[in-house]
């Protein structure tokens, strides 16, 4: 029953705060404020829930060291995109016509923001480690990555590809800098940083929601298994190698540092909360 609790809380903030940033992004700066206020309204609801119902600190939102993660995640999130494009690039099939809008880039901080924290504190703060506490640190990483991806397919011009792009390059991905960290922080900079570089750097289309006024004006072209198609280059091929690449570098670091689950001893999992990142 607690878990339900949890779950509905932070769902109810994040479906209002994303309402909310969608009605106005057509004005940046309330755009940008309403995506801050969704952050901290987050981060509060779940750090209150979680602790009161489990009745325990919420390490994995600890405050100490939370800017070096978010930040190294951001570091991490950009310059995988940036691989990304490069590819594509090469192929010939991106190319930018010129500037973009900094109005339409401010907004997307705030949207992104918002989206990157709300989705990291319900699929891997609520889904994935509850789930993981009974069957262990790989089925969980496996069935929240599914159900990630299948999210995506409510959206705008989804395809199956996508959504399988999506499960591995994200789902999976994140799920595994969760579990080798034991901290949200860097997960929510990796997926701020990532889908910031794609819509407000490069202008690229993210996850299938329609067009996006970034810093560069820019199109692709060319077959959907590099671009992406309609959805992004979040479906290209590219993304899925980078994302499944440093879900296997993340899994690693998770077993060095003995921060994987096995499926009968799953209630070890907040214990590794508190071990050295």
């Amino acid at each position: 029953m607690k878990s339900v609790w949890q779950i509905l809380a932070v769902v109810a903030v994040g479906a209002v705060g994303g309402q909310s940033v969608t009605a106005v992004k057509d004005d940046p700066w309330l755009s940008l404020l309403l995506g801050a206020l969704t952050v901290v309204l987050s981060v509060v609801v779940y750090r209150w829930v979680v602790g009161r119902t489990e009745g325990r600190p919420v390490v994995e939102l600890a405050r100490e060291g939370a800017r070096g993660a978010v930040l190294r995640g951001m570091l991490i999130g950009v310059a995988m995109f940036v691989c990304v494009i490069a590819n594509i690039a090469f192929l010939g099939d991106y190319e930018v016509h010129g500037f973009g809008s900094l109005s339409g880039t401010l907004a997307l901080v705030g949207f992104m923001a918002g989206a990157a924290v709300t989705e990291e504190l319900m699929f891997r703060g609520l889904l994935f480690r509850l789930v993981e506490r009974g069957t262990g640190t790989y089925a969980a990483l496996v069935l929240s990555a599914v159900l990630f991806g299948a999210s995506h397919l409510l959206n705008e011009n989804a395809t199956l590809l996508g959504a399988v792009a999506i499960a591995i390059e994200a789902g999976g991905m994140l799920a595994a800098a969760y579990a080798a960290t034991r901290s949200l922080w860097l997960p929510i900079g990796l997926h701020f940083g990532w889908n910031f570089a794609e819509s407000g750097i490069f202008g690229a289309e993210v996850s299938g929601n329609g067009d996006v006024h970034g810093l560069l004006d820019s199109s692709t072209s060319g077959a959907t298994l590099i671009t992406g198609g309609e959805f992004g280059p979040e479906a290209s091929v590219y993304a899925i190698l980078a994302g499944g690449l440093l879900t296997i570098v993340f899994l690693r670091l998770a077993h060095r540092r003995g921060t994987v689950v096995p499926r009968r001893r799953a209630e070890r999992v907040d214990a590794l909360a508190t071990l050295p990142r």
